[in-house]
């Protein structure tokens, strides 16, 4: 018998998780039944077609849900009142932020509401692709029915921890992680009866070109950066790493592609760093524009770097998309990277908040391209292997199945 799985993701789907819908997609193709649900209202802005398509089958929450919830509440104190008082208690975790804390009491709310949807479904098992207010809602409706769930842990939901994701662990049927780093940090905050629950499927690769780039480099260098413009991203040292190229008379164009809070603090500081002619801000990029600017460059970058809260990236799937690619690669020793960039065999990778470091590494990939395309080239096997669609989801549709609830 198939599985039955519910998605349940804070907005589904999101121009910047393209990998999350292509995961679930495949799924589907493997004979796996979902039901994608999201919590929130539907997102407008940068959606390709496929992305339009894929958001007409998914299940929405939203704010239309406060009034339905109440009977919802209701209809489960009825039925259950003692597994509803401990997922009420379920509020006194302890939460990281305020934002965080209401999102977790929202995702608690309406964890009510997919309780009874979900066995109407006839659901198996609940998946979240986040460790924050979607492993919530996903824990509460498992509480409630009896329903098996699961949940993925990546960066920023993780990092730091929180009581309240101790918790989900321990009530979870598995917990999913993509990178080994991650595996072990988990494992690290819970007791021994919990770790072996905690396993590494690494992301699908999502962006797999027809043709190589052809990465000419010839001056000027191109040299390609994408990401939310957060702190954990460390654009602000590749920056002072192209104003260290700029001094040290290197031919480069950087394009920095992307949106977020740090622009205007971005922008300012390439104009403080006299680089704002070495430089260009596209703006936020659609998955399909990733693979032409990928097609243009010679050089990828990635300068993540730990937050002073302990806030980092996984394994950014850009990297994975660049290597596809065949373009060669330079990045940080932040989290689980290093598992892809590997100094020397598959890119040059150097520490993380050290702009010269950055540039050297930089200066030294453009100045030999047979070397770069080398490095690249294994960086390409290799991400083919790990990151395999068909492989990872097979993994994941054995645990959905295994862990599910039997009919």
């Amino acid at each position: 018998m198939h599985p039955r799985v519910a998605y349940i993701s804070l907005w589904l789907p999101k121009p910047s998780e393209t990998f999350i819908m292509r995961e679930i997609l495949c799924l589907r193709e493997q004979g796996v039944d979902i039901l994608p649900t999201a919590l929130y209202g539907p997102l407008r802005k940068h959606f390709s077609r496929e992305m339009q398509a894929f958001a007409s089958t998914v299940t929405r929450l939203g704010l239309r849900h406060l009034s339905r919830g109440v009977a919802d509440e209701r209809f489960w104190w009825k039925r259950d009142p003692a597994a509803v008082r401990e997922c009420l208690g379920y509020a006194r975790l302890g939460f990281r932020t305020l934002e965080r804390t209401g999102e977790n009491l929202w995702a608690l709310h309406a964890g009510f509401r997919l309780a009874r949807m979900f066995e109407e479904h006839a659901i198996t098992h609940m998946h979240a692709p986040w460790a924050t207010g979607p492993a919530m809602a996903a824990m509460v409706a498992s509480r409630l029915t009896g329903i098996p769930f699961s949940f993925a842990a990546r960066a920023g939901d993780i990092y730091p921890p929180e009581q309240a994701l101790q918790a989900k662990i321990a009530r979870a049927a598995f917990v999913r992680v993509n990178t080994q780093s991650n595996v072990t940090y988990l494992r690290s905050l819970v007791p021994v009866e919990h770790q072996a629950k905690i396993l590494n499927v690494y992301n699908a690769v999502t962006l797999i070109p027809a043709e190589e780039a052809p990465v000419f480099m010839t001056p000027p260098v191109r040299i390609l950066a994408i990401g939310r413009f957060v702190k954990t991203k460390g654009f602000d040292d590749l920056l002072r790493a192209c104003a260290i190229l700029k001094e040290q008379e290197v031919d480069f164009l950087l394009t920095l592609a992307g949106s977020g809070g740090e622009e205007a603090a971005l922008k300012q500081l390439a104009r403080e760093l006299n680089i704002t002619d070495r430089l260009h801000f596209p703006g936020f990029v659609t998955h399909e524009e990733v693979s032409r600017l990928l097609d243009q460059t010679d050089c990828f970058v990635m300068p993540s770097v730990v937050g002073r809260n302990g806030d980092r990236d996984g394994i950014p799937n850009v990297i994975m998309e660049a290597c596809t690619h065949r373009v060669p690669v330079v990045a940080t020793d932040c989290s689980g990277i290093g598992e892809v960039i590997r100094n020397g065999e598959t890119g040059r990778l150097v520490p993380q908040r050290n702009p010269e470091a950055l540039a050297a590494a930089l200066r030294q990939t453009l100045a030999d391209r047979a070397e770069a395309l080398r490095l690249a080239a294994a960086a390409k096997t290799l991400v083919l292997s790990l990151f395999d669609q068909q492989t990872n989801c097979a993994t994941l549709r054995a645990l959905f199945t295994e862990k599910g609830r039997k009919g």
